[in-house]
């Protein structure tokens, strides 16, 4: 089954072309990595694909959702994790997991909470108020929002920005067991050799343009890393 699809899509801004006619379908349980240097149009995909603007042309869906048609309906189903934390400064870590929760009609609520308290290890700032948080828990924060609500498909932007060590792999661990249960993840990124550990399809966007996808398996065989591939690639570009 296709979590993702995307036909010939493109988005402008002016005269600057960010998403250039990109085809491409994500099957359930992929952990796929969208890499790219900065500005390639990492963080304008995943928008697109999320509601959050609209593409010139192309056509998409989420969970076999039409995006363009149902917006609000796409961002009710999956998780987001934004590039930028930003969690409301006047409430506290657990009043804002509590206000998504409601806003999405969960229950069990105190049990969702405590599980992504305890799983990233920042139940002694549940109290806190967001604006005192440090920027590591603002992520953490940003993450638990996104799988409270147990999505088949989780959107993710620069996902291991701002953790420690230990956190990043607690994070990485809960990613491959999401997948496995059968769930669908679109992580996009710069940092090549995250998406080298966990990833099992990798599409390489330079200049708006898809140059590359497939498995990270694909690439091994070739006997190259996939820093070595990405690089000749954007360099070929």
């Amino acid at each position: 089954m296709n979590m993702i699809s995307v036909n010939n899509l493109t988005k402008r801004y002016g005269n600057l072309v960010a998403i250039d006619n990109i085809s491409l379908t994500i099957k359930k349980g992929e952990l796929f990595g969208l890499l790219g240097p900065n500005g390639s149009g990492k963080t304008t995909m995943i928008k697109i694909l999320t509601g959050q603007i609209k593409p010139e042309s192309g056509e998409l869906s989420v969970l076999e959702v039409d995006v363009k048609k149902e917006p609000l309906k796409i961002r009710e189903l999956v998780g987001i994790i934004p590039e930028q934390e930003t969690p409301p400064s006047f409430l506290t870590a657990e009043e804002y997991l509590q206000f998504v929760c409601h806003i999405r009609g969960l229950d069990a609520i105190d049990d969702r909470i405590d599980t992504w308290l305890h799983r990233f290890d920042f139940v002694n700032e549940r109290n806190t108020l967001c604006k005192d948080l440090s920027r590591g828990t603002r992520q953490k924060l940003m993450v638990a929002q996104a799988f409270l609500h147990e999505p088949r498909v989780a959107f993710i932007d620069e996902p291991l920005i701002n953790l420690d060590p230990l956190i990043q792999r607690v994070f990485k661990d809960f990613l491959l067991e999401y997948v496995n249960e059968g769930n669908t993840v679109f992580f996009s990124t710069h940092v090549l050799e995250i998406a080298e550990e966990i990833c099992t399809e990798i599409g390489i966007l330079h200049q708006g343009t898809l140059l590359h996808k497939g498995s990270v398996d694909e690439i091994k065989q070739k006997g190259t890393h996939l820093e070595s591939f990405f690089i000749q690639l954007v360099k070929q570009q």
